[in-house]
């Protein structure tokens, strides 16, 4: 446990960003899903405005440094690529 002050703050701020960057990886992995089931249903139109949805919220995880810049580009290009994939 934390015994001096700075120790204390900081063990407070890890805290704070644990649960915000809990959030943002829930909001990125539920925005994922969401195109993930437009491409399971088949609807090409929906695929595409949930990947246009989802996309910011990718990104928005590696400028964050949730997920790695690469990461980010590769889930963007996979899914971009099932949709176009589509009949």
């Amino acid at each position: 446990m934390a015994s001096h002050k700075s120790a204390e703050k900081r063990a407070r701020q890890t805290e704070r960003r644990t649960a915000v960057n809990s959030a943002r990886r829930s909001r990125m992995r539920g925005s994922i899903k969401k195109v993930e089931q437009a491409i399971k249903s088949g609807d090409k139109q929906a695929a595409a405005s949930a990947l246009r949805d989802a996309q910011p919220e990718i990104q928005r995880g590696a400028s964050k440094r949730i997920v790695s810049k690469n990461e980010a580009a590769r889930r963007v290009s996979r899914l971009a690529a099932r949709i176009k994939a589509m009949a």
